[in-house]
């Protein structure tokens, strides 16, 4: 258990990546912990997308940052000082961040639970992510990366069944070399209720 609970407190989003594609090795041992993920009634409905082609993947990223409308930081509300969000910095034109590669996790449009099935997938993964030294970061709302019709597009040559959508996107990539780790915050009190 011990090494576990460290990965568990370690993990943090990374959103500054280095030039270079994770490692195949790596990789594989990524989805193969989001394909042990649990599922509701054990389905196994989320489908993985993954897309390490550089331009796919900028080109989405911006469509993506172009259809979000976050809520900009303010000095006493902000996702990141470390490593600022989309909704941090408005200079941020790729919601991707640049990641080498991207997982868009798909689920089925008629199901109830394929938010929190996906959701658990992502977790999975980004725990194997840092065990393996790699970081991650998950993008909710991933339908707003296809809303345009190069999206479109994409969905198509991926093969992506019409009755899935896009729940989020994971974002794996080692970590800039020189960039601190992000440090935790603190725990806030009272979030734990004891009967």
């Amino acid at each position: 258990m011990g090494q576990l609970m460290e990965t568990i407190l370690h993990r943090r989003a990374i959103r500054r990546f280095a030039d270079r594609q994770i490692e195949e090795e790596a990789l594989q041992q990524i989805l193969q912990a989001g394909l042990y993920a649990p599922s509701a009634g054990g389905r196994q409905g989320p489908i993985f997308a993954v897309c390490q082609e550089r331009e796919v993947n900028e080109r989405l990223g911006k469509i993506k940052r172009a259809n979000s409308r976050p809520h900009m930081a303010t000095a006493t509300s902000y996702v990141s000082r470390e490593q600022p969000s989309i909704a941090d910095d408005p200079n941020l034109k790729n919601a991707f961040y640049d990641a080498p590669t991207v997982i868009t996790l798909f689920g089925p449009k008629n199901f109830l639970f394929a938010a929190e099935d996906c959701a658990v997938a992502a977790e999975n993964m980004m725990l194997a992510a840092d065990a393996c030294g790699v970081g991650s970061c998950y993008i909710g709302q991933g339908w707003t990366a296809f809303s345009d019709p190069y999206g479109q597009e994409i969905l198509r040559k991926w093969g992506i069944p019409a009755g899935c959508y896009a729940v989020m996107q994971l974002l794996l990539g080692y970590p800039r070399p020189g960039d601190p780790h992000p440090a935790p915050k603190p725990r806030r009190e009272g979030r734990i209720l004891r009967f």
